[in-house]
Order: structure tokens, then C-alpha cells, then sequence
């Protein structure tokens, strides 16, 4: 068996903003935590690295009384089980293989419909969530983008310093057992800091060394170039965006994100240009921090005209 969490669900809950029922999905070794808040049509939210679920807390309440909001922990992130990646994998593949069991699952047992989802995504859950749908046409009908990538890193781009050090093995291993990835996320990431107490939270899950082994892998496995290992993937990734030129798309944008910065905005709106666009110049990579009030009421909005639109 995989070694458990290193936070209860009990635990969790006295998390700032986190007052939420988990779940639990076996996928045969390892068990899966997920949040599954409301009725209605269902909102899939697939978080990044070094994040889980708890990035949802605000939205999943704004949204859980007109929708059903699913929001899952990555294996070995957040209260899921710290499940062994196979030797070679691309994580992106791997837990979106998750997501896809996962979401057999409320469909076939809890009464989920197998179609209409709405897809919201941040960070590694771009290449995650998007890749999920390309498997299961038609499952998605809408999508929300918030600082996130799903094609390759596009002419010009930079990958900022410190993720490119954790590119090393050596450096990687110091970061593994520093905890540099969550520490330095959060440091940098929000552009307004957080409260001690929500801080606390997005480590929780990280405390231990044997928790976070995702995390440097996450940085590890960005492909920059044909010679990266994810370089074929993020292209038949991004060739598969065709797909939501015709669906209704929210692209919500923090303007100080160093990591997913104007080259990567630009590459969404040129893919995707039909997109609704929602800038925010004073937020970062944790947009939904740093314009939370904003950013939540313009989603709802999208939802709901959406809605009347379908």
C-alpha cells in the first residue's frame, strides 16, 4: 500500500475556508481525495504544482449552489495517498489517467452525467486537465484558464531562474529536502502576501520529505525543447486545443506571473482567440489569491450567461 497523507480530512477542515466533506476513490494501491460540493451541472477544478485542492476553497463555495464542484489532489499532493509514479513517466499522462478514472467513477457510481463539464484549470492542471479531455471528447463543454500553459513553451520564452535550477538532479535533490518548491511557490507566487494561517495551509500537506516527491518532479518534467521528454506530448496538447475553438472559453490572467508570463498569454489568445479575456495586472501566478473577489464573480458570471446559452 502507498503511505497515507500527512493530513487527516478531520485536520484539513480546520484549514481556513476549507469546511468541506472529502472524499475518498481507490485506484487499486492508492486512494484519491476529492472535493465533490453542490449540485448542478458539474465544474471540474484541476490544480497545479506545489498547490491542492484547498486553491478551490473560495470558488468551490461561490459556485456549489448552482454546480456540482469536483475538485481532486493529484496522487502523492494535498490528502490523496503518496502513490509511486512509474519510472519515466510524464506526470502530466499519469494524472490525467487518474482524473480520468476518477471521473468514470462519478459517472458510473454518483450520478454525475457523462458529458457537460465545465473544466477549470491553474497551473499543471492545463497539461492535466486539458489532456484528460482530449481522451473523453465531448465531456467538456466550457473552459476556464487561469495561468496555466497546454502547448509547448513558445518562441522566446524564459523559464525563470529558480525552476530551471530545479532542472538539475543535484539542486533537485537539495530542493526535495529543503522543501524549497511550496516554500519558495508561496514566497513568490502571490503578489499580496498571504495570512500566516493560509500559508500554513498550502504547506500542510508538504511537511515531510516523503510528501513532496511530486513536487520537484512537477519542475523537472516542464518541456522547453525537443530534447525534453514532454516536448512530443505538449504538442499533440496543444493541437488538441482546436477542439474548444467553438466552446465557450474564460481566460482569467494574472499579469505578474514570471512563470506563465505575456508570451504564454499571448499563445492562448492566438490558439484560442474567441476566448472571453479577464486581465489582472496587479495579480500573479496565484490569481485566484491575489483577485479573488473579481476573478470569482467574473467565473459565476461566464457560468451563468453560458448557461442561458446552452
Amino acid at each position: 500500500m502507498s503511505p497515507p497523507p500527512p493530513l487527516t480530512a478531520a485536520q484539513a477542515r480546520r484549514l481556513p475556508d476549507y469546511p468541506f466533506q472529502g472524499r475518498w476513490f481507490g485506484h487499486g494501491a492508492w486512494h484519491q481525495h476529492y472535493l465533490d460540493e453542490g449540485r448542478g451541472t458539474p465544474v471540474l477544478m484541476v490544480h497545479g504544482s506545489p498547490t491542492w485542492s484547498y486553491m478551490w476553497r473560495h470558488l468551490v463555495l461561490a459556485l456549489r449552489d448552482r454546480h456540482r464542484c469536483i475538485a481532486p489532489d493529484h496522487r502523492g499532493m494535498g490528502l490523496s495517498d503518496r502513490a509511486r509514479d512509474p519510472d519515466g513517466a510524464l506526470l502530466a499522462e499519469t494524472r490525467a489517467q487518474d482524473l480520468g478514472r476518477l471521473v468514470d467513477h462519478l459517472v458510473t457510481d454518483r450520478g454525475a452525467p457523462a458529458r457537460g463539464w465545465t473544466l477549470i484549470v491553474h497551473d499543471w492542471g492545463g497539461p492535466i486537465g486539458l489532456w484528460w479531455s482530449h481522451l473523453h471528447p465531448g465531456a467538456v463543454t466550457r473552459l476556464v484558464v487561469l495561468n496555466s500553459t497546454a502547448f509547448p513553451a513558445p518562441p522566446g520564452y524564459r523559464l525563470p531562474r529558480a525552476a530551471q535550477a530545479l532542472r538539475h538532479p543535484a539542486l533537485g535533490r537539495i530542493a526535495h529536502t529543503a522543501n524549497t518548491v511550496p516554500h519558495l511557490t508561496l514566497r513568490q507566487a502571490p503578489r499580496r502576501p498571504l495570512p500566516q494561517a493560509v500559508r500554513d495551509a498550502y504547506l500542510a500537506p508538504y511537511r515531510h520529505r516523503r510528501d513532496r516527491s511530486a513536487l520537484v518532479r512537477f519542475a523537472q518534467d516542464i518541456p522547453l525543447g525537443p530534447a525534453d521528454p514532454g516536448w512530443h506530448h505538449a504538442r499533440r496538447l496543444g493541437r488538441s486545443l482546436i477542439t474548444f475553438t467553438q466552446l465557450p472559453v474564460f481566460i482569467g490572467w494574472g499579469m505578474r506571473d514570471p512563470l506563465h508570463d505575456d508570451l504564454v498569454l499571448a499563445e492562448w489568445t492566438r490558439r484560442l482567440p474567441r476566448a472571453s479575456l479577464h486581465l489582472h495586472p496587479r495579480a500573479g501566478h496565484f490569481v485566484l489569491e491575489d483577485a479573488a473577489r473579481q476573478l470569482i464573480e467574473d467565473i459565476r458570471d461566464f457560468l451563468a450567461v453560458t448557461d442561458r446559452g446552452t
